[in-house]
């Protein structure tokens, strides 16, 4: 199976330079996110390569037409769909499986944790449709800020 190849991506005007891999391993009903970079923003190629995830990109280019607005999509190990999200997007999943997820991702800059922040992922504002009943989200994940926080002091 061929994940990533630059000439057909270059052909739909998408990034080719990435300059890291990362995998993310997560239990059934896990929830990550709803993450962003600000100093040396992101953009993100992810993909499952074992379980199902929705996966979640809410804009938050304060710019934007698309600002505060969410896209969800269920990716999975079997057939290998790839989800990009530009830098300037907030991005999360949960492991909607039944067994470990293993979601891998391209980054288009080097992660930088103290140039990282998040948005709470149960924001009234996004309502986003988690298809999860009682996540497991981390404390670190529960102690982020709102969007209407955000909307105070964004980032991009």
């Amino acid at each position: 199976m061929e994940r990533f190849n630059a000439s057909h991506f270059s052909a739909v005007g998408l990034p080719i330079e990435f300059v890291q891999d990362n995998l993310s391993r997560s239990a059934p009903g896990v929830l990550r996110g709803l993450h962003y970079q600000f100093d040396k923003p992101q953009g993100k190629l992810v993909g499952v390569i074992r379980g199902r995830i929705w996966d979640v990109a809410v804009d938050i280019r304060k710019d934007s037409s698309t600002y505060g607005k969410w896209a969800g999509i269920e990716l999975n190990g079997d057939d290998q769909t790839l989800l990009w999200i530009p830098p300037g997007f907030a991005h999360g999943f949960c492991n909607v499986g039944h067994e470990t997820a293993d979601v891998y991702y391209k980054t288009t800059s080097v992660y930088n944790g103290k140039g990282e922040e998040g948005i709470k992922w149960s924001d009234p504002d996004f309502d986003i449709k988690w298809p999860v009943t009682h996540p497991i989200v981390s404390a670190r994940d529960e102690d982020v800020q709102t969007f209407a926080q955000y909307q105070n002091n964004p980032r991009f």
